[in-house]
């Protein structure tokens, strides 16, 4: 009898399951079959240096409707429901009689996200920069490669320490900002008790390490009313500044030790009068020591008393102070200590500066001359102004490897009436390369007071007047098309210009050494053709890569001499049409 009970039972669950859908093989006829239901996507997370499959990684879509866990082989499963289309209405109501007649179910385009992303621990968020995995409507399979983390790992080595100093380690990453070498800070961290620090989820790239300077506080040594002590910054090994400091390595998944040891010195009571402070502005102090500017060092300040003050080591030093805001103002000396307490002259905090720009417009061809304003018309039109070029943007970027001063641009039309001069306002002290961009055109000569500053830095002053930057804009530059050698629609996407999750592939134009060149950028097609127009006249390397190269130091010879049994050198004059047949330079090589 429990048998019966229990079959009648299991009887009766099985037609309750089958009719809400739960059972798609023994609802296929009233509810539509699975592949009607929904559409399948299957994947694999794998590891983008040694291609195994990565196993309880989380994959999802960006708005988090839709997430799973791989499995042990780096399997993924999503399956994506349908949308029910309503039955024909029109052919539903053919009889008022009897039972409604049962049509099947009808189901049209999945509710499937347009790309999907992966996390592990121990790997990177993003794959060469690429954070998201872009999804067809009709894509069954996706392979989605996590870059492992590199790691710097390491330890303090303070003499006698208890563990009460706990020092700060600043990373920095080689950038490259317009075809130069720059170093960012990647963060900092404080090392431990025991003096170790970690840093994690690193590229592969090149780093610096610096610590920062430690006054000592050992409880069982520190004597506020004696000579105090304090441990200078070390510029990973063991260099005293920023620029010969070692640079560290790091490829994918690999972990570098980094162990440095400062040492104990004394340290002296320094400060700083400061003449010309703005009131109710806060003032950012930087300090490094003379001929060798970095970070490491730090002082502070004291606006009730305006002074900069703080402790520092034997020295000779330049003291930066700046304050930001629309009166921003720069100030600068130089501080010398020696076995005492020392005060520097005092510090005046001058204006920056502002540098007019004047523009001078020499059209070559007629359709310039006559449809050209047409076309610079909108663009002025578009930013609110009718008078100004607003189809030049004018940028200022230092040129120092590690620089405390910013960029600084063009500043935007105060209204649609505002006929002033151009001006690039607030520009700190230092020295900068002067970057033009057109949209029409391109920029012949770019000039200051004689100097020619497209190969030669602008130097701005503390507190003086700048001569203004005249540019000439032409319209008369060559023309270059071209195709990447043997690369068909197939070919082309095959080498990565249109193939899953990668950018186009890209032609740099860059300017050889002394060339009256500028650097240019054309994107590839996927038919593996290219064209630019308005190349300025110049000796140029051109090069083809089948994805886009940030990081490509295109000033340095020496960086793109590696390239130089697939780079093509051509020469081109103002007016010329030039046809390029370039092999293509591949990831890794």
């Amino acid at each position: 009898m429990f048998g019966l009970q229990s079959l009648g039972a299991l009887a009766l669950g099985t037609v309750f399951l089958c009719c809400s859908g739960a059972i798609y093989p023994l609802c296929a006829q009233t509810a539509g079959t699975p592949d009607q239901e929904s559409d399948t996507l299957r994947g694999t997370v794998v590891n983008s240096l040694t291609h195994e499959p990565i196993g309880r990684a989380l994959v999802y879509s960006p708005d988090n409707r839709y997430a799973a866990m791989t499995d042990g082989q780096g399997r993924f499963e999503f399956k994506f429901a349908r949308a029910e289309r309503e039955p024909n209405a029109g052919f539903a109501a053919t009889s008022n009689v009897g039972p409604s007649p049962s049509y099947p179910r009808q189901y049209g385009a999945t509710n499937r996200p347009s790309m999907l992303m992966a996390r592990k621990t121990g790997f990177l968020p993003d794959h060469d920069g690429q954070q998201t995995f872009p999804l067809s409507e009709t894509q069954q399979e996706l392979t989605i490669p996590l870059a492992p983390e590199a790691l710097i790992i390491g330890h303090i080595l303070l003499p006698e320490s208890d563990g009460s100093n706990r020092i700060q380690v600043e990373l920095f990453r080689r950038q490259v900002r317009e075809g130069r070498e720059h170093w960012d800070s990647v963060g900092t961290v404080i090392s431990k008790s025991d003096g170790e620090y970690r840093y994690a989820e690193l590229s592969a790239g090149s780093y610096k390490l610096v610590t920062h300077e430690l006054l000592d506080r050992d409880p069982l040594a520190f004597n506020p009313r004696g000579q105090l002590f304090g441990y200078p910054p070390v510029y990973y090994p063991a260099a005293t500044d920023f620029t010969t400091a070692s640079v560290i390595q790091l490829s994918a998944g690999s972990t570098t030790e980094a162990d440095v040891s400062p040492a104990r010195r004394e340290y002296y009571a320094v400060k700083v009068p400061v003449g010309g402070a703005p009131l109710g502005l806060p003032i950012g102090i930087q300090v490094w020591l003379q001929g060798h500017e970095g970070p490491g060092y730090s002082l502070g300040y004291n606006a009730e008393e305006q002074l900069i003050q703080g402790l520092l080591p034997d020295g000779t030093y330049v003291v930066r102070a700046t304050a930001a805001g629309s009166n921003a103002m720069t100030g600068m000396s130089t501080l010398t200590v020696k076995g005492a307490a020392a005060e520097g002259p005092a510090l005046m905090m001058l204006p920056n500066s502002s540098i007019v720009v004047s523009v001078r417009e020499e059209f070559q061809h007629r359709e310039t001359a006559t449809q050209g304003p047409m076309v610079v018309d909108s663009i002025r039109n578009a930013s609110g102004n009718g008078r100004r070029p607003g189809y030049l943007q004018v940028s200022l970027l230092p040129i120092e490897e590690f620089g405390f001063a910013p960029g600084a641009s063009l500043r935007p039309p105060r209204g649609p009436d505002d006929d002033s001069p151009l001006m690039i306002e607030n520009v700190q002290p230092g020295r900068y390369r002067v970057l033009v961009n057109t949209a029409i055109g391109f920029a012949s000569s770019v000039t200051s007071n004689g100097t020619d500053l497209e190969h030669q830095p602008l130097v701005v002053a503390l507190g003086g007047a700048t001569p203004p930057i005249e540019i000439t804009v032409r319209d008369d530059g060559a023309e270059v098309e071209g195709a990447i050698v043997g690369a068909s629609t197939r070919d082309a996407a095959g080498a990565g210009f249109r193939s899953q999750g990668q950018s186009p592939g890209n032609v740099y134009f860059c300017p050889t050494t002394g060339s009256s060149g500028q650097f240019r950028m054309a994107w590839v097609s996927p038919d593996g053709k290219f064209q630019l127009q308005q190349l300025p006249p110049g000796v140029y390397r051109v090069l083809a890569f089948d994805r886009q190269q940030p990081d490509l130091e295109y000033a340095s010879e020496e960086a793109l001499s590696k390239y130089e049994a697939k780079a093509q050198v051509i020469r081109v004059v103002a007016g010329q049409k030039e046809h390029l047949q370039l092999p293509l330079i591949t990831q890794g090589e």
